[in-house]
C-alpha cells in the first residue's frame, strides 16, 4: 500500500507537470487448450472484445486522467505454446481501446497443443509484465476451463521470484450445459476452489466465474471492473 501511496503522490506531481503515468499494467491470458472448441474460442475472444466495449468498463479505463492503463493479451495451451493477440497498448483514449477490440474480433484460431499448462502461462504472464516496470500495479488475468495437466504446476510457480510483485486473478469457465446443470455446477465449484488455492495471489486477488462460455463476456466485464477500480485518495491518506 505504501508503494501505491507513493505512486499516487508521483502521479499528482506528474499531472501538475502535464506528464502521464501508468497506474496499471494488465495482461489477459486466454486458455485455448483442447477442451475449448471452435465455438467456445470465438465466445471467449469476442466476449473479451465485448467486455472492453461495455460503457462501464470504458469509463473505468479513463477514471484517473493522466494515469493510464497498459494492456496486453495472449493465448496459451501447452508448455511454451503462446500467441500474442494484442501487443502492449497504452490505453490513452477511446481510439486506442477501439484498436484493441478490432484486433480481437479479427483474430483467427491457429492449431496448438491440446494440453493445459497453467503454471507455464503464469510464468509467461510474469515475463510480459516485466516489460512494464514503471506501472504502479501489475495484474495478470488468467482464464481457464480446467486444471493444469502438464508443465510446471501452479503451486510450483506461485512462489517464483518473477511473480513476487504481481497480482494474479482468475476467470473460471464452467462446462457446457449438455453435461447437466448439477455436474456443471459441481465441476465449476471444484475448479474455482483449485484457482483459489493454487493460482490467484497478491493483494485483493479474486476468482470470477463464467457459468459457461456463453457467459464469458459478462464475467469478463465484472472482472475488468474490479481490476480497473481506482482507490479513493481519502482511503490512501488513511494508510
Amino acid at each position: 500500500m505504501r508503494r501505491l501511496v507513493a505512486a499516487v503522490a508521483l502521479w499528482l506531481a506528474l499531472a501538475g507537470a502535464g506528464q502521464a503515468a501508468c497506474r496499471l499494467a494488465l495482461v489477459l491470458a486466454l486458455d485455448i487448450s483442447g477442451s475449448v472448441n471452435a465455438e467456445e474460442y470465438r465466445q471467449q475472444v469476442d466476449g473479451l472484445a465485448g467486455a472492453l466495449e461495455a460503457p462501464a468498463v470504458r469509463q473505468a479505463f479513463f477514471a484517473m486522467p493522466g494515469a493510464t492503463v497498459d494492456l496486453a493479451v495472449f493465448e496459451w495451451s501447452g508448455p511454451g505454446s503462446t500467441r500474442t493477440l494484442v501487443e502492449w497498448t497504452t490505453v490513452r483514449d477511446r481510439a486506442a481501446l477501439d484498436q484493441v477490440t478490432r484486433r480481437l474480433r479479427g483474430v483467427q484460431r491457429v492449431p496448438g497443443p491440446p494440453s493445459t499448462a497453467l503454471g507455464a502461462a503464469m510464468l509467461e504472464g510474469a515475463r510480459r509484465l516485466s516489460g512494464r516496470p514503471a506501472c504502479w500495479r501489475h495484474v495478470l488475468d488468467v482464464s481457464g476451463d480446467g486444471k493444469s495437466n502438464t508443465g510446471p504446476r501452479p503451486h510450483e510457480v506461485r512462489t517464483d521470484p518473477a511473480l513476487a510483485d504481481i497480482t494474479i486473478n482468475g476467470l473460471v469457465v464452467g462446462s457446457e450445459t449438455m453435461r447437466g446443470t448439477q455436474v456443471r455446477d459441481s465441476e465449476t465449484a471444484e475448479l474455482s476452489a483449485y484457482f483459489n488455492a493454487w493460482v490467484i495471489k497478491g493483494p485483493d486477488a479474486f476468482v470470477e466465474v463464467a457459468v459457461e462460455f456463453t457467459d464469458y463476456r459478462a464475467a469478463m466485464e465484472r472482472k475488468l471492473l474490479r481490476e480497473l477500480q481506482v482507490l479513493a485518495l481519502g482511503r490512501l491518506n488513511d494508510q
